[in-house]
């Protein structure tokens, strides 16, 4: 029987295979773009990434092929160079079909979903912020709210989705404050944003449908920065969740 898989994000990464294959392997680099930071993140990327899966190496052609693949097919991880375009890298992950995948809900797969959002803040941590430790801020679960009182709307960037993937963006914060990037990705149910200001950070959106999550369904943010001090990234914290509070739909505020 052949295995059904499928292709859940692929990004070209102008950087070498040699660089890009380390981030895959060693704790410290993935700590750099997997997830967002919790107290279990050093303990669960030993056990996935240091445990979990196989690694096997191999060149076809003009092409070095490095996959990490983990039990039952459920992630597979393909890093592709070639000898044609030198210098890049295109790093794929598929997965097994939808069929009696307990992250898939008719709706959504969760799965799915983080790896697109994992695989681009790799290809951004190792472009942009190259050898630098990261610290995130996120939060989960937010409502949505109403098509009238829309927490994205309240929060400024509801138009970004008419903006085209490099497309530059600028969005104005409840508290009046701007905000300006450059999309660096879009799907149904997620986009990814290059923010432009004191340094260089990415900010990933994710959007449940309220099919999933009723009644309205929920937003959820990640924010992860790279090369703040502490007292700027304690003002940078501030503001996320002044954000945040500002923009919740009334029926949910609790101030």
């Amino acid at each position: 029987m052949t295995l059904e898989l499928r292709e859940v994000v692929s990004v070209d990464i102008p950087v070498p295979l040699a660089a890009v294959w380390p981030h895959l392997r060693e704790p410290q680099l993935v700590r750099r773009w997997y997830r967002w930071d919790h107290d279990g993140l050093d303990a669960e990327i030993q056990a996935l990434f240091a445990v979990g899966p196989v690694e096997a190496h191999d060149v076809v052609g003009n092409e070095t092929i490095h996959t990490l693949t983990w039990p039952h097919h459920d992630v597979i991880i393909t890093a592709r160079s070639t000898v044609s375009v030198p210098g890049h890298t295109r790093l794929t992950v598929t997965r097994r079909s939808h069929q009696g995948t307990s992250s898939f809900d008719g709706v959504r797969d969760v799965v799915d979903e983080e790896w697109i959002a994992f695989v681009h803040q790799l290809a951004f941590a190792i472009t942009v912020h190259p050898g630098e430790d990261r610290r995130t801020l996120s939060t989960f679960g937010l409502d949505a709210g109403t098509p009238g009182d829309r927490l994205l709307d309240n929060a400024g960037i509801a138009g970004i989705r008419s903006v085209p993937v490099g497309g530059h963006v600028q969005a104005r914060r409840p508290d009046g404050t701007l905000l300006g990037g450059t999309v660096d990705y879009m799907t149904p149910l997620q986009f990814g944003l290059r923010l432009h200001g004191i340094s260089a950070i990415y900010f990933v959106i994710m959007e449940v449908p309220a099919a999933a999550t009723p009644p309205h369904g929920t937003v959820n943010a990640i924010l992860s920065t790279y090369g703040l001090d502490d007292v700027t990234f304690a003002e940078v914290e501030d503001r996320w969740g002044r954000w945040w509070s500002m923009s919740m739909p009334k029926a949910v505020r609790t101030t």
